[in-house]
Parts: C-alpha cells; structure tokens; sequence
C-alpha cells in the first residue's frame, strides 16, 4: 500500500506531529508499505527516512517561508506543486495532518489520483487559540457565533475525506457535536520498548538532583514551549510549592516560548531546560527515573507526552480538561482546575503525600487499559485503510 501524508505542523527542530510521522514511517516500513511525507521545508528536497524488507518511508520538503511565531515551521503556500506530487505518487491513501493550506491541496486532487482520503485531526485550532482569546473580550453566546463559520470549514474538510482519526474520545464527542461526519477512535500508541519501568536509573536520578538536599523531589514536564502549552502555570506553581517542600523541576521540550519562560526563573538552581532529546531511551530513562510529570496544557487533543511518562510508572498532575485528563485518574494522579497555579501546586503536593508505589502501579495499568503500543495503533490504523479502501472498491 502507499500512503501519502501531508502536512504544515512539521517542525525542523521537532515536535508531536513530525514525531508522530516518523514513527509511522518506521511502520509502514517494516509492515510493508511505502510511506511519503510532504511537508514545507527550507528547500526541495527528498529523503529517505528509513526503509525495511519490501517497504519505505520518505519526506518530501516543498520549499516554503519560515512563520514569524516559530521560524522551525514553515509555510506550505505552493498548493500546485503539492497536487503535482500527488498525482505522480497516486496514492492508496491521502492523509490530511493539517486543517489548512494542506486541506487545501488534497481536497482538490480528483479522485482518480487516489484511493481513499482521511483526515488526521491532531489540534483544536479553533478552541485552543480563538475560543480562548474571544472569551476574555466578549460573552460566550458572541463568540460561538465568531467560530461558527470554523466549524463548517471542519465539517467541509471532513465531509471530502472518507474517515477522520481522533485519538481521544473526549474529542470524537466533540467533533460529532459539531456535526463532523465519518469520526473514527483511533488513540495513539506508546513505544513500550523503551518507555518501561525498567528504564529507572538511580544514576539518571542523581544527576538532575545533584546539588539539592536528598529529601528532594524530582519533578519533570515534557512538551514544546508555546502560548496554548501553559507552561507559565507549571513554573508558578512549583514556586509555590518550592516554599513548602524541596523538589526540583526538569523540562524536556523547545519552542518559541523558551527564552521567556527561562527568562522567568533566571538565577535558579532547582530548575532546567533541557531541550529536546534526540534519543527515545534516553527521554525514557529520565522520565522513568523522576518523581512526578506536572502538565500545564488543558488543550491537547490526546497527551502522547503523559501518556509515555505513565509507561515509565510515572505518575502525573494534569488540568482537569484536555487529551491529559482523560488519560489520568485518581489511581495514578491528580487533576486540577487548569490555569490556576495554586490548584496545580496543591494537587503536586497531594500526589507527592500518596503510597507512591500505587501511584506508579496505577499509572502502569491507565496506559495498559487506555493507551495501545505504536506497534498496535498503526495495525489499527492500516486495517481501517483496508476497510476504507474495500468498502471503496464495493461501492466502485
């Protein structure tokens, strides 16, 4: 089978999507198929990603300008050059990872350059960003009226595709209040090969506590630095719980947001950034080795971040809305209201006084219930293009 994605979230530096791409490309491989990725990047270009026993994965860039938020994004303005790709590959599959010039450019390729044509829905532009900013100027009856022209641009994207994967079910429900037609479960999967308890390291534990008094608690968030993350919450609540108890906080991730968020706990020695880690195990083995995950972003539209930390067993505090919530419970965390600091420092300090031992067996067993391995979810994923792609052919 070959399947072409297409995409503008696909940073050069990294991130969800083009993690979540790459992953599947290494699938695809191994399973057989033959995998292209278009994406924008900083000139035209191919290469391989990997390649197995009869299968491939590519990335073809389409030159594009940086974004002035996030200069490792670009724009994928050439919607001409994007069909012209498509229609030379002719795909099985054309896979939409993004709601606008990239929807753009596949809902105008004909049907006979392609199989079946889905749509990925990776982020709530819609709520994430206008939703929160119109609420604070106008009352919520107004500003369902500003969205409402959106909503319809979703439904029209979803009604040219053949199936639209949500990995959460708090957003299938969502979508299907919003009308959106064809909405299928698929939740994202976990690389249990590396993210596992057995990755604990008491050296890796050491290292990031080095300095600070041995009661100290190891706190870690994982995630890329941007406005609608909230990051701003993670760091003022644990200089509210820094009054209280000795901890300190590791982040893994980048983004446009970082030199402010550094800017905000200049001088201090109890928390690091990171940056992103460019091995998995690596990633595994401080996420497995720390105390606690603490989640500022109410938004996502699934939580891969948390949900590989609690493959580690380890526990988390998470708002109380978004991707996160549906993933922890009161076995393996706590919630707070999100966007509130002090909540969020309260329930850190409350999952810190629990049996960490039944956190850390809680957590195991939410993932083991909700969250299926990478290896599950692409086999999900490519049965639902065979199912897609026979019952095409029946009605053909």
């Amino acid at each position: 089978m070959k399947v072409v994605d297409v995409t503008e979230f696909y940073s050069q530096r990294g991130g969800g999507v083009r993690s979540y791409l790459t992953a599947k490309g290494r699938a695809s491989a191994a399973l057989g198929h033959d995998e292209l990725v278009i994406a924008p990047g900083p000139t035209d270009e191919e290469n391989m990603l990997t390649t197995g026993t009869s299968g491939r994965a590519r990335v073809r860039f389409v030159h594009g300008p940086a974004l002035p938020y996030d200069p490792t994004y670009r724009l994928l303005y050439r919607v001409d050059e994007v069909r012209r790709i498509v229609r030379a590959e002719h795909p099985e599959v054309l896979e939409l990872h993004s709601p606008y010039l990239a929807a753009l450019a596949c809902l105008s390729v004909r049907r006979r350059d392609f199989g079946v044509r889905t749509f990925v829905w990776h982020a709530d532009f819609i709520d994430t960003y206008l939703r929160t900013f119109l609420e604070r100027q106008v009352p919520t009856r107004v500003t369902d009226a500003l969205l409402a022209p959106l909503w319809a641009a979703v439904r029209r994207i979803a009604a040219g595709c053949d199936a639209t994967l949500v990995a959460a079910r708090w957003q299938v429900d969502k979508l299907r209040q919003h009308g959106v037609a064809n909405v299928v479960h698929v939740p994202f999967g976990v690389e249990r090969e590396h993210f596992s308890p057995t990755a604990r390291s008491d050296e890796e534990r050491s290292k990031w506590l080095a300095g600070a008094p041995a009661s100290a608690k190891l706190l870690v968030g994982i995630g890329r630095f941007a406005v609608e993350k909230r990051w701003d919450v993670v760091l003022d609540a644990f200089l509210r719980l820094r009054e209280r108890q000795e901890a300190v906080l590791v982040l893994f991730g980048d983004g446009p947001e970082r030199a402010q968020l550094e800017a905000r706990v200049a001088g201090r020695a109890d928390v690091h950034f990171v940056g992103f880690l460019s091995g998995r195990a690596e990633l595994a083995r401080a996420l497995a080795s720390a105390d606690l995950l603490v989640h500022g972003c109410p938004f996502e539209t699934f939580g891969l971040g948390v949900a590989e930390a609690m493959a580690t067993g380890l526990p988390a505090v998470v708002p109380d809305q978004g991707g996160a919530a549906e993933l922890v419970d009161a076995s393996c965390g706590e919630h707070y209201p999100s966007g509130d600091p002090a909540a969020c420092a309260a329930a850190v300090e409350r999952a810190l006084r629990r049996d960490q031992a039944a956190l850390r067996a809680g957590a195991l067993r939410a993932v083991a219930q909700r969250v299926p391995t990478i290896e599950g979810h692409f086999r999900q994923v490519f049965a639902l293009y065979e199912d897609l792609l026979a019952r095409r052919r029946a009605n053909a």
